[in-house]
């Protein structure tokens, strides 16, 4: 079995040996892959529609993994407990979502579970979440796949975590020692949007207070972004 790119990405970031849960898995390639690999022992494939459980049911039988994976339906993690898993991936689905599900589970602050995220959209969302929960950013890698650019992260629930980040860091996360060209050119978008909503804001005089913020975030991502230029100039 083959993954896309933006899938075996998230697969690097599960743990070897674990079981692990899929929320929101659609046609549960990725619960599919881990299992017929041998990288995790077992896997609960999730999602809140019956339509794509059951192309996910069809897929997993015919990898002949259906007595190693379960299906559930479930809101998020709403069907799900501790025990169900060991890593948790939460794939191709909004920050905003992201951090919906994982604001109604409070049992999610448990140091032995690892979380997997690939956010489409919204990653500073996840990351301001995590960091004000005392989760801490274990690795982040990014990749190409059809010409976009996607990330995706792991993290861990640290008692102990007491961040000291700039501003900047829900917005580049851990990408600066990603050294590759898909998280260059990630951060390249966030620099771009960036400024771009802090020039529009300025010329309209509205919301000073974040044109500041933004002023603040740039010179903390201008680096990699000339860095970015000067390899395409070569």
């Amino acid at each position: 079995m083959r993954l896309s790119p933006r899938l075996s990405m998230v697969a690097e970031l599960v743990r070897e040996g674990v079981s692990v849960a899929d929320i929101g898995t659609d046609h549960a390639y990725l619960p599919a892959y881990l299992v017929a690999s041998g990288k995790c022992s077992g896997a609960v494939a999730c999602d809140l529609r019956e339509g794509p459980l059951m192309n996910a049911v069809a897929n997993v039988a015919a990898c002949g993994l259906t007595d190693k994976i379960e299906m559930r339906i479930s809101d998020g993690l709403e069907k799900l407990r501790p025990e169900d898993a060991d890593d948790f991936v939460f794939a191709g689905m909004g920050g905003n979502l992201i951090v919906d599900i994982l604001s109604k589970a409070d049992w999610i602050c448990d140091a032995r579970k690892r979380f997997i995220f690939q956010p489409m959209s919204h990653a500073e969302l996840v990351r301001a979440y995590l960091l004000q929960n005392r989760f801490r950013i274990l690795r982040e890698s990014a990749c190409f796949d059809e010409c976009r650019p996607y990330i995706a992260f792991s993290a861990c629930f640290d008692p102990d975590y007491r961040p000291k980040y700039r501003k900047s860091y829900i917005w580049m996360g851990e990408l600066a020692d990603c050294k590759n060209d898909a998280a260059r050119y990630y951060l390249t978008k966030q620099y771009k949007y960036l400024k771009q909503r802090a020039d529009a804001l300025e010329f309209a005089n509205l919301l000073p207070q974040e044109v500041r913020i933004i002023r603040e975030i740039l010179p903390d991502i201008e680096p990699y972004i000339r860095k970015s230029r000067k390899e395409d100039a070569e």
